[in-house]
């Protein structure tokens, strides 16, 4: 009887994490498209407006400072459009491997360097909340490669091995300062980012580099926690408390 009770208990737990997925993913597609339909929308009127201000206006001091804020409008719209495409992007495969192969070749331009993307083992399918933060942290580190880095070659590398998940970008660029490594650079927060994603999912992320050696992301998931389903197991979400290896 202790027993058929504590997997009862189980399976409410599991049912309830289930839902929390469908939740989050459900929530997430609700603010991309808000943001699209509202707010980006009613800020581009507004800058169409403000544009056709300032074609009226005379040359001088004012028609500079109006120019110089619809400027600063302008990088508004477009880090919102990068947004809303990062909040639909990641919810538009379950494939990890085409969608880091999407992103290296959405940033790759005519004179970027030369991209890649390895896979070792058969791939499997994560789970969304993994999968979410994982990729997430692909992003930022081909973001990184592509736009500071100045390398020849970036390879993004992904293992599926029945006891870890790795990801592995690396390049061979200009590398980064251990004071940047350490502390981010000023006003910039995706190292610290990637960081905070790896612990959400009890992932280990390693930085390693070096100012002219280039950079490697290294990231592992447990496969215990990487490959786990909503009617199997749960992931260990930071400050979600566990009763018996389930979320609550």
């Amino acid at each position: 009887m202790v027993w058929m009770a504590y997997q009862l208990r189980v399976r409410r737990l599991q049912r309830q994490y289930n839902m929390r997925v469908e939740e989050r993913v459900e929530e997430r597609t609700r603010i991309a498209r808000e943001l699209h339909h509202t707010l980006l929308q009613t800020v581009q009127g507004f800058m169409l407006r403000l544009q056709a201000v300032n074609e009226m206006m005379p040359p001088g001091a004012v028609k500079n400072e109006l120019e110089q804020t619809l400027e600063i409008g302008d990088r508004a719209i477009a880090a919102g459009r990068k947004t809303v495409q990062d909040l639909r992007s990641a919810f538009t495969t379950s494939d990890l491997v085409e969608a880091a192969r999407a992103v290296g070749d959405e940033l790759a331009s005519r004179d970027a360097a030369a991209f890649r993307v390895v896979v070792e083992g058969p791939v499997r399918d994560l789970n969304p909340i993994v999968r979410d933060e994982v990729y997430s942290i692909a992003r930022e580190a081909l973001r990184n490669g592509f736009t500071h880095a100045c390398a020849a070659h970036i390879d993004a590398e992904i293992t599926f091995d029945e006891r870890v998940v790795r990801l592995r970008i690396r390049d061979d660029g200009e590398g980064i300062a251990p004071d940047v490594t350490e502390q981010g650079r000023a006003g910039h927060y995706g190292l610290a980012g990637m960081q905070k994603r790896a612990r959400r999912i009890g992932a280990k992320l390693a930085i390693l580099s070096g100012a002219g050696t280039g950079t490697e992301i290294d990231l592992s998931v447990a496969g215990s926690i990487a490959y786990a389903t909503p009617e199997e197991r749960s992931v260990p979400v930071l400050g979600v408390p566990k009763i018996g290896g389930v979320s609550l």
